[in-house]
C-alpha cells in the first residue's frame, strides 16, 4: 500500500469519526456502546462459563520480550517465615505495559500522528508526567459489551497465519459467514491470526521484524460496523508495514484517527475451544484496566462469559 493510499484512507476514516459527536459521555468509538447495547450483551450468558483472554505475564527475557515484566518479593523477612505471630507475604511488579508479548490495552493517547493525538488533541498534552488527555483514565469504569472473536486460521484450515500474512475486510467477512455471526455496532472485535499457538509450538521469536496481522484497508469492516474496540493475538499490525514508511499503520488508523481502543497480544485459544464447542462465537465481555491516572495503557485481562 503506498503512503499515498494510506493517507487517503486515513483521512476518509478520520473524518468519518470527527463526524459522529461524543455520546453517553463517551469519546472515541466507545460512543456506540451504549447503556442499551451493554444491557443487550448480558443475553449472551448461557453456559455460565468464564474464559480469560490474557496470556501470563512473562518475567523472562526473550526474542519478543528484551525487557520483561519484573517481579519480586518484599516480605515476609526470612527471620519472620519461622517465627510466632502475623506477618504478610507483599512483592513488587513493573511491566513496559506497550511490549511486545504481554497482553495490555492501548489508551487513546497512546499514538502520535502528525503532532496529533485522536481528535486533534495536540501532542504536546502527553508530557514527562503522564498523558493529561484521553489517557486510560477515560475507561475507569471498564468496558462491558459484547464480544465477537473472528478465527481467522479456522477459516484458512491453518493453525495459524505465518508472519507477514495479512486479514483483509473480505477475511473477516468470510469468517463471519463461515462461524454464523455478525459484528454490529458497539462491539467488541477479537481477530485471531493465532500467534499465541505459533509462539508456543514453535517458541518466541522477534516480531518486530516479522508478524501477522491486519491490513490497514480492514479498518474500513470496523468503520463500517461501528466497532468500539479491537482486539488481537498479536499487535494487530502487520510486521512488516503494509504502508511505506509507516510502521504501525493499524495503529495510526484505529487508535489516532477513529478513536478505537485497542488489546495487543491477547490469548484466543482457550476461547475458541469454547466457542467451536458452543457453536457460537458471540459472548459477554467484561475488560477492566487499571485506574492509572496519565497512564498510556495498562495490563489487561479480559473475561469472556459465554
Amino acid at each position: 500500500m503506498t503512503a499515498h493510499a494510506f493517507r487517503t484512507l486515513y483521512e476518509r476514516l478520520r473524518s468519518q469519526a470527527a463526524a459522529q459527536p461524543t455520546a453517553n459521555g463517551r469519546c472515541g468509538a466507545m460512543r456506540h456502546l451504549t447503556p442499551e447495547r451493554v444491557a443487550a450483551a448480558a443475553a449472551e450468558v448461557r453456559l455460565g462459563r468464564t474464559v480469560s483472554l490474557s496470556a501470563p505475564i512473562e518475567t523472562e527475557p526473550g526474542p519478543d520480550s528484551p525487557e520483561p515484566a519484573t517481579h519480586r518479593m518484599t516480605g515476609p523477612g526470612t527471620r519472620d517465615l519461622g517465627s510466632a505471630g502475623l506477618h504478610f507475604a507483599t512483592d513488587s511488579f513493573a511491566m513496559n505495559v506497550h511490549g511486545d508479548a504481554d497482553s495490555h490495552l492501548d489508551a487513546l493517547c497512546h499514538v502520535v500522528f502528525d503532532g496529533e493525538l485522536y481528535g486533534g488533541v495536540p501532542a504536546s498534552t502527553v508530557t514527562a508526567e503522564g498523558a493529561h488527555s484521553l489517557s486510560v483514565d477515560l475507561l475507569e469504569n471498564g468496558i462491558v459489551g459484547r464480544g465477537v472473536l473472528l478465527d481467522v486460521p479456522r477459516l484458512r484450515g491453518v493453525s495459524w497465519l505465518e508472519p507477514g500474512d495479512h486479514v483483509t475486510s473480505a477475511d473477516l467477512v468470510a469468517a463471519e459467514a463461515a462461524q454464523g455471526v455478525h459484528v454490529g455496532p458497539g462491539d467488541l472485535l477479537f481477530v485471531r491470526v493465532g500467534h499465541r499457538l505459533r509462539r508456543s509450538g514453535l517458541g518466541p521469536w522477534n516480531v518486530a521484524v516479522a508478524r501477522a496481522g491486519l491490513h490497514p484497508t480492514a479498518l474500513e469492516f470496523l468503520a463500517e460496523r461501528a466497532v468500539s474496540v479491537l482486539g488481537g493475538d498479536g499487535n494487530n499490525d502487520t510486521a512488516p508495514s503494509a504502508v511505506e514508511g509507516i510502521a504501525f499503520p493499524v495503529h495510526v488508523l484505529a487508535v489516532q484517527a477513529m478513536g478505537i481502543h485497542l488489546m495487543d497480544y491477547l490469548r484466543f485459544e482457550d476461547l475458541a475451544a469454547v466457542c467451536a464447542g458452543a457453536g457460537r462465537w458471540s459472548f459477554l465481555c467484561v475488560v477492566a484496566p487499571l485506574r492509572l491516572p496519565g497512564a498510556t495503557g495498562s495490563p489487561v485481562n479480559p473475561i469472556a462469559l459465554l
